[in-house]
């Protein structure tokens, strides 16, 4: 039987040296939240996010490796997360505004998969506005596009 994602997660933060309680939570979308409680949650998120992204992917990957029909989980490290995507999230929707204002596109600057996904969810209701991914030549990151949603 495979193992569950809180223990996964659990065992990955161990062999990197980490001393951590982690809270499980169920999310609307069907995924797992889990939210680790460390120490050293400095070490953990990295710079901007990124060691946290790569811890996520990492758990993610073993938990669907071992069960393909396993719940999608997002890892949180002391509330970055929730902080991190407020701020996004008001950044976006003051680019909806400018493009509400003056009618051009707006890029964002290039972010990771996670970081899109949020911008996409909190623009998704927008009548007026309609948001797209691009590559971003040399990096493995996409930027963001708002645009005047085209009216039928």
């Amino acid at each position: 039987m495979p193992n569950e994602p809180k223990t996964i997660l659990a065992e990955l933060l161990t062999h990197l040296g980490f001393t951590a309680t982690i809270e499980e939570r169920k999310l609307d979308d069907g995924g797992l939240f889990l939210d680790v409680k460390t120490e050293e949650s400095g070490r953990l998120i990295g710079r901007a996010g990124q060691t946290l992204g790569d811890l996520q992917y990492l758990a993610n990957r073993i938990v669907f490796n071992q069960n393909p029909e396993a719940p999608r989980i997002t890892v949180d490290v002391g509330g970055y997360r929730a902080q991190a995507s407020d701020a996004l999230i008001k950044k976006a929707k003051e680019a909806a505004d400018k493009v509400r204002k003056w009618g051009d596109i707006v890029e964002l600057e290039p972010m990771n998969a996670y970081d899109r996904r949020v911008v996409h969810q909190a623009l998704r209701e927008d009548p007026d506005i309609e948001t797209q991914s691009v590559e971003v030549e040399g990096t493995d990151k996409k930027a963001m596009l708002l645009r005047p949603k085209r009216k039928a």
